[in-house]
């Protein structure tokens, strides 16, 4: 028995931002994927997979309890299956900002949650907002506090641009090009990164006044407008609000970047061979990278596997 499979996810612009209500754009990435499975398989994998899946199930039957009218599920038959040895069998992976437990609830929703909304049907900004508050409760369980993107980017599979809290609807996003030179890739920190922590820093950052200042006059300004870039294929525009928004970064999310990129970063934003930027929450995992010649990013980060995301 094998589910359907569920995607990574990308979330291109809007980390951290989101937070505090900038526009985000996510797009699903193909690369990674999972899928619930029951095959008796007893790698340690699949068994440490069924521990948190049975820990998983505790935490849903409590959120049907106090919230029934938000979402129900068929918890006998998830139970069951479980304790059957049911596990997520994942290539994603974990603490890398590509949505490792997105796809996870998003593959638990489409199997068990009883009257669910389908991908098939007319996709109202009421049923994503729907989608997204269900998303953000399972996932909590995770993170501590989730908005409930990822799995909804991973359910979905399209892309997702958030407007704001309230206001997030499915886009398009220009096709790709095959000829041009300009390119988003993925850098491999290393290091896994936890979420949590790094969020509690963010949100302790936020009680600072200049922080909270910094982020509206800056962070979400250049945000929202490499999001409006990119989805108008504005690509001249796109690089250079990457950059001001890869140098807002480097001067105030220091933490959530490893220590040992703190001058590859800044080499990027002095050569303009690219520029950097968090994939996710930071702290580890994939760093993002845009150029407008991958040759000369290559060339630049020679001593790092670039994994290209999408071409312009």
């Amino acid at each position: 028995m094998k589910g359907p499979l569920f995607y990574s996810k990308i979330l291109l612009f809007g980390e951290y931002g989101i937070i505090q209500d900038s526009k985000g754009l996510s797009i699903p990435y193909n690369f990674y994927n999972g899928a619930l499975k029951s095959d008796g398989n007893s790698s340690e994998s699949a068994v440490k997979s069924n521990e948190s899946l049975k820990k998983f199930v505790v935490y849903l039957a409590q959120l049907q309890a106090e919230q029934p009218e938000l979402v129900t599920f068929n918890l006998e038959v998830l139970k069951q299956d479980v304790n059957n040895g049911m596990y997520f069998d994942s290539s994603i992976p974990q603490g890398y900002g590509v949505g490792s437990s997105g796809a996870l609830v998003a593959a638990i929703y489409d199997k068990y949650a009883n009257d669910k909304i389908t991908v098939l049907e007319n996709l109202t900004r009421e049923k994503l907002l729907q989608l997204k508050t269900i998303f953000s409760q399972m996932e909590s369980f995770f993170h501590g506090k989730s908005s409930g993107l990822d799995p909804l980017n991973s359910y979905l599979s399209i892309p997702i641009l958030i407007n704001s809290k309230d206001n997030i609807e499915a886009t398009g996003i220009p096709t790709q090009s095959t000829q041009g030179k300009g390119a988003v890739f993925l850098i491999d920190s290393g290091i896994v990164g936890e979420t949590a922590p790094m969020v509690s820093i963010f949100m302790e950052n936020l009680k600072d006044n200049g922080f909270r200042n910094m982020l509206k006059s800056q962070f979400i300004k250049y945000t929202d407008a490499c999001v409006d870039n990119f989805l108008h294929g504005d690509v001249k525009s796109l690089l250079e609000n990457t950059k001001q928004l890869s140098k807002v970064v480097l001067n105030n999310f220091k933490p959530m970047i490893p220590e040992q990129f703190h001058q590859v970063w800044q080499k990027g934003i002095d050569t303009n061979d690219y520029y950097l930027k968090l994939c996710g929450s930071g702290g580890g995992g994939y760093i993002l990278g845009f150029t407008q010649d991958l040759d000369k990013a290559k060339e630049s980060l020679k001593d790092y596997k670039l994994e290209v995301v999408y071409n312009f």
